[in-house]
């Protein structure tokens, strides 16, 4: 069969090709808008078993086109589905024996064509771009896209970024944030409608989430400039829970050391002989550049300094480090790729990132089930806070989301504001 598919005909020949596991890339109308805010062009469907993929036209200039929920059809008659992108795939297509092939590394970055390249410069406004590019240019970027990750379909598939993380991470995109369009274009850019969108990319070297869209980095926006008063709750207010001392208290988990206090800078300001803002001062300084000369002697550093000194051993003999809870692991032969140097403190720094982005995953994932059927949404994440636009009468689920955080040996603070912006 040819591999672009016309009619009905040519579709119920490309269903007999899968029957059993195949590599999907779906073409959507633009490259740099938004998922939530876009359609699909046409999908490339390549059964494991074929020597070829096939290009299936949803809505394109130069084909006839196929309905989507006849591909459905097809689609749900594969076994497993392997895909670039789990977490944006999932914005068009929720499939079961869903996997992502770009787990096990860094942020995999497709090549796009000459052609694209051409297209997407001259009209980079243009939401529809890819229904125009020709097809057999969308065809010849699936194939060299699916031979570059071929090979990683056989790789282990790591369970926890497979099923939870891209899940979760898809959900807060969906999610959207109000703004107020006049502000928030005089901070950042130009805006259609009332909502912008965030996008999350865990596949990073140290598995720590960035959140950039659109040239705004929603993970670091400014606190002084007003940009944060840009963003506005659709319901009645914003409510931020915040986790305190949050890498203190994971480093506290990892080698076995129990706090007295629930405010674990005022346990460390009494530690240090010093006062609260100095205590904090301290501690981070020492958790991200090394345990100070005269603070050795502390049991809580010298735990520290034992449980580093044995990740740098294990690192050094076995060439690998398997992180709690994700199972993630940091490969020596990887970390020191392009002449980056690794250090102790800075290895100990990505097992607490990793720690922390798992330990907000498993959170995520159980704040995401609290909130089925109710108001109020989850809009933001970022790192050790999680922004709520909150509707008026559920107080009940702030209630039961923070014992879900608390549960896991954290504690919180609370904001909320009208505006981003809390004071």
């Amino acid at each position: 069969m040819f591999w672009l598919v016309e009619n009905n005909k040519q579709l119920d020949t490309l269903k007999s090709y899968c029957k059993g596991d195949a590599f999907i890339e779906i073409i959507p109308y633009s490259n740099v808008e938004h998922p939530t805010q876009n359609e699909i062009c046409a999908v490339y469907i390549r059964p494991l078993n074929s020597t070829k993929g096939y290009m299936v036209a949803i809505s394109h200039s130069e084909t006839s086109l196929i309905d989507l929920n006849a591909l459905k059809c097809v689609i749900s008659n594969i076994n497993n589905v392997f895909v670039r992108d789990k977490k944006e795939f999932l914005h068009y297509l929720i499939l079961q024996n869903l996997f992502d092939t770009t787990l096990n590394g860094p942020t995999y970055i497709p090549e796009y064509t000459k052609t694209h390249s051409y297209f997407y410069n001259k009209y980079p406004n243009k939401k529809d771009i890819n229904r125009i590019i020709p097809i057999v240019k969308h065809y010849e970027y699936c194939e060299k896209l699916f031979n570059e990750l071929k090979e990683r379909i056989n790789e282990p598939i790591n369970e926890f970024y497979n099923t939870k993380a891209t899940v979760v991470f898809n959900a807060m995109e969906q999610s959207g944030i109000r703004i107020d369009r006049e502000k928030f274009e005089s901070h950042f850019h130009p805006i259609d409608g009332e909502f912008t969108y965030t996008q999350y990319n865990f596949k990073t070297t140290t598995t720590r989430p960035s959140n950039k869209f659109g040239g705004v980095n929603y993970a670091a926006l400014n606190k002084e400039n007003g940009c944060r008063e840009s963003f506005i709750p659709r319901n009645d207010k914003f409510i931020e829970l915040d986790i305190s001392a949050y890498h203190p208290t994971l480093l506290g988990l990892l080698v076995g050391y129990t706090f007295s206090d629930s405010d674990i800078h005022k346990e460390f300001a009494k530690m240090y002989g010093v006062d609260y803002k100095k205590a904090k001062e301290l501690t981070f300084k020492q958790l991200y550049g090394g345990v100070f000369q005269q603070f050795k002697e502390l049991e809580f550093f010298k735990k520290v300094q034992a449980y580093t000194d044995d990740l740098w051993d294990k690192f050094q003999n076995e060439g690998s480090i398997n992180c709690p809870i994700s199972e993630h692991v940091y490969k020596k032969e990887e970390l020191l790729k392009g002449g980056n140097e690794m250090k102790p403190q800075k290895l100990l720094n990505y097992v607490l990132q990793n720690l922390e982005t798992a330990m907000n995953i498993r959170i995520l994932w159980e704040i995401f089930r609290s909130l089925k059927g109710r108001k109020t949404k989850l809009v933001l994440y970022t790192y050790d806070s999680f922004l709520f636009d909150f509707k008026e009468g559920e107080d009940d689920l702030m209630v039961d989301i923070a014992k879900i955080i608390n549960n896991n040996k954290l504690q919180i603070k609370e904001s909320y504001g009208n505006t981003y912006n809390f004071k």
